[in-house]
């Protein structure tokens, strides 16, 4: 039980050692990477940054730098399927562009 406590703490002063893998538009963002990030194995934390005040700046995700080019990856390649998936169910209100209730009567 004690190993785990001193892993622990040795992770939490090594914070500094983080680097920013991605800035959140919001709270909500940063977590949920965060989530991705801890559920693949990768530590992470967020970080606010207060003098930030740009839109997109201002809620950093942040990795040890040795796992930087995973969560790179990991987050691209989730970015791309939220992307892949909001195409595919998109709640397209466009008319058809046939009007399918026309039979050879009607011509």
């Amino acid at each position: 039980m004690a190993k785990h406590s001193k892993k622990k703490n040795s992770s939490v002063s090594n914070v500094r050692d983080f680097v920013t893998v991605i800035f959140a538009r919001d709270i909500e963002q940063a977590r949920q990477c965060r989530k991705l990030l801890q559920d693949n194995e990768i530590p992470a934390v967020i970080k606010k940054d207060p003098t930030a005040g740009q839109v997109g700046q201002g809620i950093a995700v942040m990795v040890p730098e040795d796992f930087l080019d995973e969560a790179h990856v990991l987050i691209e390649s989730q970015s791309a399927y939220d992307d892949f998936y909001d195409l595919a169910f998109e709640d397209d209100e466009s008319p058809e562009p046939f009007d399918t209730d026309l039979t050879d009567d009607d011509f």
